[in-house]
């Protein structure tokens, strides 16, 4: 199981790479694994203000529809739009490419309440 030991993780299986103020999202790879052939994502709308832990898009999958929440607050500054014409990038490479959308945060301090790479771990056994 890929955990990449850089980035923060929700219980919900976002993960979250920060970089100064700006921050990527996307889902684990142990999520897309359990989700399946991913077919459609939607993603929050540029411009939008969302606040941690709301539910912020969804991805549906051959075997499931599973909401996309953030791990943390901010305004949404891009979303990944070769998703669009290839979801299946979250199942090829949900650490790289696969990335769903990034925020300018909003509240820093909201990154200390997120998972580390080892107790994300923990989490899923």
């Amino acid at each position: 199981m890929n955990i990449p030991a850089d980035l923060k993780y929700t219980k919900d299986h976002e993960w979250a790479r920060i970089e100064d103020d700006t921050a990527t999202i996307g889902i684990t790879d142990f999520a897309q694994g359990e989700l399946g052939d991913i077919v459609f994502i939607e993603m929050p709308q540029v411009g939008g203000q969302i606040r941690q832990g709301d539910s912020c898009g969804s991805i549906e999958a051959v075997k499931a529809v599973s909401d996309l929440f953030t791990p943390l607050s901010g305004e949404v500054l891009e979303v990944n739009g070769e998703l669009e014409s290839d979801p299946q990038l979250i199942n090829q490479d949900a650490y790289g490419r696969g990335w769903i959308f990034r925020i300018r945060l909003s509240d820093a301090g909201e990154e200390d309440g997120l998972l580390t790479a080892k107790a994300y771990q923990e989490l899923i056994g």
